[in-house]
């Protein structure tokens, strides 16, 4: 096995495992102790891989100190980032807000990842080269199909419902990720930008529904959901196959490229959605955030 295949291979058993565990739970506030199972999942990798060079660091996307902290210390490693998977999720959570004021799908699920990418993006570029690209994989939903955003109110604080909370933070995702795109291939940057739908997986971001459906789910899961490693295929697929090389803009339902939401592909749409983070965030990387 040629190093360039030992390398992909042990990545993707890696990020299979990982994310199959982080597929399994929902990331709720308050954080919790996440460091237990970062290890867990660190102790698995290193197991199925044989690599020991595996590294748990606690990040708190509801947090964008937190963040910032995350980035700092990761940066401080001079380290090269070849894949940035964004996955971390809330889902109909009652009304409520973040530590820094946003309500918390859109914080948790979209601003969150939004900070972190431009914090992320200069390391991303410097690791990329035109044989092999660096990656940001951002995982939505089908659920984005369905969502509206409303840039007069995009913390939900009129009307608020936790499905459209929910769909709007996941159709937000796709307008950045296809934005991003486009201004990483505009200045020529070997970093590609792509989203994923990891399908319906059995996890526990259901807990906040009702009685019934949980009854539903409960009886029907083994039909109708996607284990957490069935759900993380697709995203391994983005990450790391050849087929994808150099290739970014684009939506993946298991394993196949398909059109999103037609309202996802609105330019104006996407850089007002992008104008409007860089305010709320406080402008991460002045020149990233640039309209």
């Amino acid at each position: 096995m040629s190093p360039v295949s030992s390398f992909l291979w042990t990545y993707a058993v890696g990020v299979k495992v990982l994310l199959s565990q982080l597929l399994s739970r929902s990331f709720s506030l308050p954080a919790g102790n996440h460091e237990n199972q970062g290890e867990l999942s660190v102790s698995r990798i290193v197991k199925e891989t044989g690599n020991e060079k595996v590294e748990f660091m606690y990040l708190e996307l509801a947090s964008m100190q937190s963040i910032q902290q995350f980035v700092q210390h990761f940066k401080a490693k001079n380290l090269l980032l070849h894949v940035l998977v964004n996955n971390a999720a809330v889902m109909l959570v009652p009304q409520r807000n973040t530590a820094d004021g946003f309500e918390e799908h859109f914080g948790v699920n979209y601003l969150g990842h939004f900070m972190l990418t431009h914090l992320l993006l200069d390391t991303l570029k410097q690791s990329g080269s035109h044989d092999l690209n660096s990656r940001i994989v951002t995982v939505s939903s089908a659920t984005h199909y369905i969502g509206e955003l409303n840039l007069n109110d995009l913390q939900s604080r009129h009307n608020y419902s936790p499905h459209g909370a929910y769909a709007q933070s996941k159709l937000a995702l796709v307008l950045f990720s296809y934005q991003l795109q486009q201004r990483l291939a505009a200045e020529g940057s070997h970093v590609t930008s792509n989203v994923v739908d990891p399908g319906v997986v059995n996890t526990d971001l259901y807990k906040h529904t009702s009685w019934l459906f949980k009854l539903c789910k409960w009886l029907t899961s083994w039909l109708l959901f996607k284990t957490s490693t069935q759900g993380a295929s697709t995203v391994i697929y983005a990450a790391v196959s050849p087929d994808l090389e150099g290739a970014g803009g684009s939506y993946y339902v298991n394993g196949q490229k398909v059109k999103s939401a037609d309202i996802s592909y609105d330019e104006d749409l996407q850089r007002k959605l992008w104008a409007q983070s860089c305010n709320l965030v406080g402008n991460p990387e002045r020149h990233q955030c640039a309209s």
